[in-house]
């Protein structure tokens, strides 16, 4: 399902009209970057897409501008904070702690590898 930011239910909505404060790291029209509260990594970016959409498997609802404009943020916030690689995580269906298509971006400033993967 498809939502406007005032109609958004979850926590990113509270957080794109303000009620719940956020740090900031990016923002544009379509897209909002910010800090998590929970970091799994010692970078942890959140970058969702401003208009709703419950997860990477909705994503025949929104336009390609909109998907495109969702990965250019993506580069923009890497490059911003001098990040010389990243992983970059979203999740769908029962493995989404949040139903709002967004990403986590992990990455050490070190230029350590993470673990995993």
């Amino acid at each position: 399902m498809r939502y406007t930011v005032s109609e958004n239910p979850t926590i990113f909505g509270k957080i794109l009209r303000g009620e719940i404060p956020s740090r900031k790291v990016y923002e544009d029209d379509v897209v909002l970057a910010f800090h998590d509260i929970n970091p799994k990594a010692p970078v942890h970016i959140i970058i969702i897409i401003k208009q709703h959409l419950a997860s990477i498997a909705h994503v025949n609802q929104a336009t390609p501008t909109e998907l495109g404009l969702l990965l250019q943020a993506v580069a923009k916030v890497a490059e911003s904070l001098n990040l010389s690689g990243y992983r970059l995580i979203t999740n769908a269906g029962t493995e989404q702690e949040v139903p709002h298509l967004h990403f986590h971006l992990l990455a050490d400033q070190s230029g350590a590898k993470l673990p995993g993967f």
